[in-house]
């Protein structure tokens, strides 16, 4: 059995998910310009009361692959 490195194991998978972020904040971003509403309204947004705002969730996934990547890469976060 070939041997998988932890890179190939993490960063990929990360790179797909802060690529569908991205393409639901384009989707966010376009309706709320249809819609007229300022975008720093929804970006403060919760979709449940016990959730955090939409910002908050956002630093938290980007935050989560940046410690992540540094790491395994012996850097610094």
């Amino acid at each position: 059995m070939p041997a998988i490195s932890m890179y190939n194991a993490s960063i990929p998978a990360f790179i797909k998910m802060l690529n569908n972020l991205n393409a639901i904040l384009d989707k966010a971003s376009t309706w709320a310009q249809a819609k007229k509403i300022d975008e720093k309204y929804l970006m403060a947004s919760r979709i449940a009361p016990d959730m955090l705002p939409f910002t908050k969730q956002i630093q938290i996934a980007t935050d989560t692959v940046k410690g992540c990547a540094a790491r395994l890469a012996g850097a610094d976060v």
